[in-house]
């Protein structure tokens, strides 16, 4: 399964499945920092990054809150996704 994660302007094409919330967070911190050297942690691997992806193939979107607005393109591919049913999960409510 793959989908995409979104953290402000900058996003993410995740193979895994649908991440709980702490599990979304956890992977915006940890994908966000380059860290050379430095291994997943195993709670992260069921995910991963991957450098392309067919629209049609994503399952899933959650937005991870940041200081800067989301990007125009991802906010038509957001608009795309939830037309398609695609189930789109904000981090910043409590329940999804």
């Amino acid at each position: 399964m793959t989908g995409l994660l979104v953290h402000g302007d900058n996003h993410f094409i995740v193979h895994g499945p649908l991440p709980a919330r702490a599990a979304a967070l956890e992977l915006v911190r940890h994908w966000s920092l380059i860290q050379l050297g430095a291994t997943t942690p195993p709670v992260l691997d069921p995910w991963s990054i991957v450098s392309r992806e067919f629209r049609e193939n994503l399952a899933w979107a959650v937005i991870v809150p940041a200081d800067r607005e989301i990007s125009p393109a991802v906010v038509e591919l957001l608009a795309e996704l939830s037309a398609r049913g695609v189930p789109i999960h904000d981090s910043a409510l409590e329940r999804w």
